[in-house]
């Protein structure tokens, strides 16, 4: 004889299962209005359900979809109201705003600096290669050398009587 009855406990799992999805339903709507980004890890914690159970649920497909699209336009970065900071924070930010200008002002002037100095340069070198080309090559050099002609072979004869070709 079979223990306990499974049409009950078929029945409570069905109903936990229906209980983790519209927990799960609820979080999606809240990160959603929130506006922070759709996970699955996310929503797993704030729905209080596992990632498993996300990934076989049939919100996979719309969390997928949400996820997606967030991907696709990034949020825009808020930047707290002036009066939102408090005394501490603004010293830093107006702290950190005088560096850079500073910054930037040390940059431009070494630019400057540079660019005075590749100018010289490029002007050196115009005029050194202009000096170049004032002194012509010799025509000794610049003209090919000239040709030797071949001479006639002559004729030897040895002591043995026969003849042996040399230049």
């Amino acid at each position: 004889m079979p223990r306990g009855n499974p049409d009950n406990l078929r029945a409570a799992a069905q109903r936990k299962h229906q209980a983790a999805t519209k927990r799960a339903e609820r979080a999606l709507d809240g990160l959603i209005a929130s506006g922070e980004s759709i996970t699955f890890r996310g929503l797993a914690k704030a729905a209080g359900v596992s990632i498993d159970f996300l990934y076989r649920s049939s919100l996979r497909a719309r969390i997928e979809q949400l996820r997606a699209d967030q991907q696709r336009t990034p949020p825009i970065p808020r930047a707290p109201a002036p009066e939102q900071l408090s005394s501490s924070q603004s010293s830093v930010v107006r702290t950190l705003t005088s560096q850079l200008t500073e910054l930037r002002r040390h940059h431009r002037a070494e630019i400057a600096r540079l660019s005075a100095a590749l100018a010289a340069a490029q002007g050196e070198n115009l005029q050194l290669r202009r000096r170049l080309g004032r002194f012509a090559l010799p025509t000794a050099l610049a003209d090919p050398p000239p040709q030797v002609e071949p001479c006639e072979p002559t004729i030897a004869v040895h002591a043995d009587g026969r003849a042996a070709q040399q230049r």
